[in-house]
């Protein structure tokens, strides 16, 4: 359970960092920002662990936080527009 709490969290953290350095305005309500951060960041981490990164590291892990705000930001990008086009 703990897991799944510590997830929504980093995902709403890593979300909101996608959307900081993102151009323009992103018109996304908070949950949005979450469930879209929460993609990215299991997108990173599946993309990390496909090449042997370890999954526990010692002290602040600033290449899973790079790799994770960079695919959170590309899933909100596709989702912005995808929701443009309708």
């Amino acid at each position: 359970m703990g897991n799944i709490i510590g997830t929504l969290i980093f995902g709403l953290v890593i979300g909101a960092l996608a959307r900081l350095f993102m151009k323009g305005n992103q018109n996304l309500s908070i949950i949005a920002t979450m469930l879209l951060g929460v993609v990215g960041v299991v997108i990173g981490n599946l993309i990390l662990g496909a090449f042997g990164y370890p999954m526990d590291t010692r002290g602040i892990d600033w290449i899973r936080w790079v790799v994770c705000t960079v695919c959170a930001s590309v899933t909100i990008s596709i989702y912005l527009g995808m929701a443009a086009k309708k």
